[in-house]
């Protein structure tokens, strides 16, 4: 099942947000300002559902700034040293958003789009596609490059994401999903084990 809902405006697009619920009950919620995954609720050990991802129930707390809360990040995760860097012989300038280093895509990276968007229903269970084609020069970047994300919630209790990007020229990608996990119901992961 997938139920889609107005979010809110930015910069004057209408932005989504879109609740994907499996056969077992396991739902996620997405929207498609910056890709981010707002929620997903998935059962404890009891069988009782709880949200694992930390986030906002509304856009406005996602435009007055966060730390990427279940963002796409792009066009390249991380900081990008003194924001430049070298490729075929070439130096190319990128933005510096946390001077003097470039991050996450810059001042305007693909957290911070809305992204077209296509709800689907697939043989693995409900599924949204997010399409966003970035500019030649965007934030610095060479190349326009065409960015496909599927976020499929799979009927095995799974939240699945393929990402594909393309490039008209050499160019650097490496695209993300920045969700940050709390699998308790304690407001820190401090006593988390993993394994």
């Amino acid at each position: 099942m997938i139920e889609q809902q107005p979010f809110g405006i930015v910069d004057g697009k209408p932005a989504s947000l879109y609740s994907l619920t499996n056969r077992n009950g396991l739902r996620a919620r997405i929207t498609d300002y910056g890709g981010i995954v707002t929620e997903l609720h998935a059962p404890d050990r009891t069988g009782r559902l709880g949200d694992v991802v930390l986030g906002f129930a509304d856009l406005g707390s996602y435009l007055a700034g966060h730390p990427y809360f279940g963002a796409l990040v792009g066009r390249v995760a991380n900081r990008t040293a003194g924001a430049r860097f070298e490729l075929d012989g070439q130096t190319f300038e990128l933005s510096a958003n946390k001077p003097p280093n470039h991050m996450h895509g810059g001042f305007a990276g693909f957290d911070k789009k809305v992204w077209e968007a296509d709800a689907m229903p697939t043989e693995q269970g409900p599924a949204l596609r997010l399409h966003y084609v970035a500019a030649d020069d965007e934030e610095g970047y060479p190349g326009r490059l065409d960015v496909t994300a599927i976020y499929t919630l799979r009927d095995d209790d799974a939240l699945h994401l393929d990402i594909v990007a393309t490039s008209d020229r050499p160019t650097i990608a490496n695209i993300v999903n920045h969700t940050y996990w709390n699998l308790g119901d304690e407001p820190t992961v401090l006593d988390h084990e993993v394994q």
